[in-house]
């Protein structure tokens, strides 16, 4: 979620939670349960202690990669100190991965943890629901739309649109913010995306969620921060909500919550951190519309954000194909001039370039764009050094009489180094 994430990040292997004493007040279990393909799934469950009553119930869908559990102990807290009984539990690493996953199979996963909450003594069943972050809240409508003991839907920071076209909107923020300036934002939201998506890099790419709300019954929690610099969260609310509107589905809150970023937490950075910090009275809210849908919901207007830009090819120069044709035909032609005329030094600043670039590119995709490195003239200092590198090696080419090479890596230049 993206993704944001960012749904390109290099999810790391999910590790088993250690088990954690649970606060005072609550009781931790820790959980076994099948999910999809029989695969075994580990959770804790937090509940609060005390009175005979029976108590709703949820289930904490993690964004994209797998952090484990803990990543999401501080809501589950929040939720059991509320009086709701709640399930954490580490995503599967069968099947899911950075260049495979399917939301349908982490939907059957949700609902297999929902069965184990519901087969608990303490919770009522009128009242069990899933709760979606980010990656998460593509998940929690196939879920809800495949079984009614989904009574309620809770999402923060969901996507309406897209993988690739909510991951190349995230990409132009955070580069931007970073200070960012020229063709690299837009390179990387347009030909650096796309041809993830051509080699096979991007799993669900394509994932459109619009038809999954529409067919979703059931009441739903739509949640933003005022500060998402990940989901497109103002494009975002208006088709999550116009798919319920469309679907015939009243019973949808929206609420944007003041001061926070993508997962609901507080920020110092104008939403583009990550802090571990929960704001004030989270979980009030929630605890209040699970009881009552109808509430009516505080909060603040979302902002206007940019749009999100067209990564269609702008020519069939402009393909991932087109670009892996000009560089066999330059590697091709750097060898034959290394073996007949021994120009090792355009082949050589040629070869470093090229490396460093895609290089470069790879790791601005493993941070998801939220590390440029430093800053000098608006531009990376990486990058920086890369073009520096690039007029070197064309000049050299001029220099050792090596036209054919030079032409071929000035092409190369301007596909790759250019957003044009």
């Amino acid at each position: 979620m993206a993704i944001a994430a960012a749904v390109l990040v290099a999810a790391p292997l999910t590790v088993g939670t250690p088990a954690q004493a649970a606060p005072e007040g609550l009781t931790a279990t820790e959980v076994t349960f099948t999910g999809n393909g029989g695969v075994t799934l580990h959770g804790t469950v937090l509940a609060p202690t005390g009175g005979d009553a029976r108590k709703p119930a949820i289930v904490l869908l993690e964004g994209a990669g797998s952090r484990g559990r803990g990543y999401l102990r501080a809501e589950a807290e929040a939720y059991a100190r509320h009086g709701i009984v709640t399930l954490t539990y580490d995503k599967r690493s069968t099947g899911y991965s950075l260049m495979h996953r399917d939301y349908s199979v982490l939907a059957d996963d949700a609902l297999a943890g929902l069965r184990l909450l519901r087969a608990r003594p303490d919770v009522d069943l009128r009242k069990t629901g899933l709760w979606g972050l980010s990656e998460g809240a593509f998940v929690a409508p196939i879920a809800a739309n495949r079984s009614t003991d989904v009574t309620f839907v809770i999402t923060v920071g969901a996507v309406g649109t897209t993988p690739a076209e909510e991951t190349a909107w995230a990409y132009g923020q955070y580069l931007r913010h970073a200070g960012v300036r020229g063709p690299l934002p837009r390179l990387m939201q347009t030909s650096v995306v796309r041809a993830t998506i051509d080699l096979g890099l991007f799993a669900e790419a394509g994932f459109d969620p619009v038809p999954h709300w529409e067919r979703v019954r059931q009441p739903v929690l739509l949640q933003w921060g005022e500060l998402d610099r990940d989901a497109v969260p103002s494009l975002s609310s208006r088709l999550i909500g116009g798919a319920l509107d469309r679907g015939g589905n009243p019973h949808h809150t929206v609420r944007v919550v003041a001061g926070t970023n993508h997962v609901l937490h507080r920020t110092e950075d104008d939403g583009f951190d990550r802090l571990p910090l929960l704001p004030a009275g989270y979980g009030d809210f929630e605890a209040a519309w699970i009881a009552d849908p109808a509430v009516e919901a505080p909060g603040v207007a979302l902002p206007a954000e940019a749009a999100i830009v067209d990564s269609a090819p702008r020519g069939w120069w402009d393909t991932t194909w087109a670009r892996l044709v000009t560089a066999a035909l330059l590697l091709g032609a750097l060898v034959a001039g290394v073996v007949r005329h021994r120009a090792w030094l355009p082949a050589g600043l040629a070869a470093a370039t090229v490396a460093g670039t895609l290089a470069y590119l790879f790791f601005l995709l493993a941070v998801a764009g939220k590390v440029a490195g430093p800053i000098v003239l608006g531009q990376p200092l990486a990058w920086l050094t890369l073009q520096l590198l690039a007029v070197a090696t064309v000049a050299a080419a001029a220099w050792r009489r090596r036209p054919i090479e030079g032409a071929l890596f000035a092409v190369w230049a301007v596909q790759w180094l250019t957003a044009c």
